[in-house]
Formats: structure tokens, C-alpha cells, sequence
């Protein structure tokens, strides 16, 4: 049996009163794919995060490739090999949205429709489990450039002030030459407690959002960051199309 190219011993990680992480251990041979799953708040992307030094360990170490990991900045962990994670977010889930476009500055890579099917878990609500498939850098350059992205465009009036894509406005584009440089898509702020509360109403959102987000993807747009509009009480995600120069700071 080949030696393990990544391990991890023991890996501890608590934020305040909360364990995030406790004693994890995996070990992992050439050649092999490894996925973790588990519910909202089970510690995946923070031991992704102790992994690739976002976090420091409380307690544990790792190896990759033979050498000691642990206690590394990003930048030292990507010149090792580690250069990219990838991970899943409930599109419906405004925390989330708000951390990984806003805090962690991720890169959303692709929709996926019902990734892991419909299951009677109360996280899910039995709905269709869509998400969005995001890519992590771990490159300091190229985080810092998708957060100043994503504040740009989360900043500007024109984006803020920009169509939000429904069914309607939708058929309203329908042979259109020229298209807006940013869309937004709408989310409830409360999908949590809908999902157990108000199933239908939260199975009409999943629907909704699918449909408008699959149609800005195939229209050229890129999701770019996210807000919350006070006034409608409602989360916007920011579609732009591709970046241009801009000199005043009002127009991406």
C-alpha cells in the first residue's frame, strides 16, 4: 500500500463556545478522490479552511507530500500543490451567499439542479437540494481581486439599482440585442426557516431562483457578489457580465 499524500491527525477547531472541528482524521493515497459531505455546520469548509491555512489548528497537524503542513499561510500551502478548493452552497441560503462571495471571496463555478437529490432530511425541507458549485483560491492575489470584485459591484448604484430577473422580465428580453451589464437575482432571507415552516413557499423560491439564474448563466453572466436590500427585506445576488475599466467607481 502507497504512503499517504495528504493526512491529517487528530485536526481540533473551536470559535468560541463552538467545536467546529474535533479530532479529525483522514488519510489520503495517491490517485484517490475524497469528498466530504454532511449537514450545514458539520465543519467542512473550516477544516478545508485549517487545511489550506485560512485557520490556524487548535490542535493536530498535516502532511502532504511528506512534509509538515501545518501552521502555513495560504500562499506557502498553494506553492506546495494545494492551490484550489471546491465546495457547495444552497443558493437559498443568504449567510452563506454573504460568506463565501463576500468574506471568503470565492468564485462560482457552476449551478447544479437537485446535486443531491430530494431527501426527507429537515435541512432540506424535501425539496430539490440545487446548489452552487464554488471554487476557492488559495492564491492571496486572486482572493483579494474577487473581494474587490465583489464590494465593487455590491457598491455600485447601477448594479444595485439593476433589473431583477423574473419569469417576466425574461419574456421581456426575448430577442433583445442588448442586455443590462448587471442583473440581479432575489432570495428570501429567511430560506432556513420556510424550508420547515412553509415548504410550498419555499419550493415556489427554489424554482424561481433556478430559473433565473440558469438564464444568466446562459446569457453570459457571472455571479459576482451578494447584499442585502433593506427596503424589500430580500437578498440580491449581483450577476455582471464581463469585467471593463471603469474611472469614476459608480459603473463596473
Amino acid at each position: 500500500m502507497s504512503a499517504s499524500l495528504l493526512s491529517a491527525n487528530r485536526i481540533s477547531k473551536s470559535f468560541g463556545g463552538v467545536q467546529a472541528l474535533s479530532e479529525v482524521s483522514i488519510a489520503i493515497r495517491p490517485g484517490e478522490i475524497y469528498g466530504l459531505i454532511g449537514p450545514n455546520g458539520a465543519g467542512k469548509t473550516t477544516f478545508f479552511n485549517v487545511l489550506t491555512g485560512l485557520y490556524p489548528a487548535d490542535a493536530g497537524d498535516f502532511e502532504f507530500d511528506g512534509a509538515a503542513l501545518d501552521a502555513r499561510a495560504p500562499h506557502e500551502v498553494a506553492r506546495r500543490g494545494i492551490a484550489r478548493e471546491f465546495w457547495t452552497f444552497d443558493p437559498l441560503q443568504a449567510r452563506n451567499a454573504h460568506l463565501n462571495l463576500n468574506k471568503l471571496g470565492v468564485h462560482v463555478a457552476e449551478y447544479v439542479v437537485d446535486m443531491y437529490g430530494t431527501t426527507d432530511s429537515p435541512l432540506h425541507g424535501g425539496m430539490p437540494t440545487d446548489r452552487f458549485v464554488v471554487a476557492w483560491p488559495t492564491y492571496d492575489d486572486e482572493i483579494d481581486a474577487h473581494l474587490v470584485e465583489a464590494r465593487r459591484v455590491t457598491e455600485s448604484e447601477d448594479c444595485r439599482q439593476s433589473p431583477i430577473v423574473t419569469e417576466e422580465w425574461i419574456e421581456s428580453t426575448a430577442g433583445a440585442s442588448i442586455l443590462p451589464h448587471c442583473v440581479r437575482v432575489e432570495i428570501p432571507l429567511d430560506a432556513e426557516s420556510m424550508f420547515a415552516a412553509a415548504p410550498a413557499d419555499a419550493l415556489a423560491w427554489r424554482i424561481r431562483v433556478r430559473r433565473a439564474t440558469q438564464w444568466a448563466v446562459a446569457a453570459g453572466y457571472g455571479v459576482h457578489g451578494f447584499f442585502t436590500d433593506t427596503e424589500s427585506k430580500r437578498g440580491q445576488y449581483v450577476l455582471t457580465k464581463r469585467a471593463r475599466p471603469h474611472s469614476n467607481g459608480t459603473r463596473p
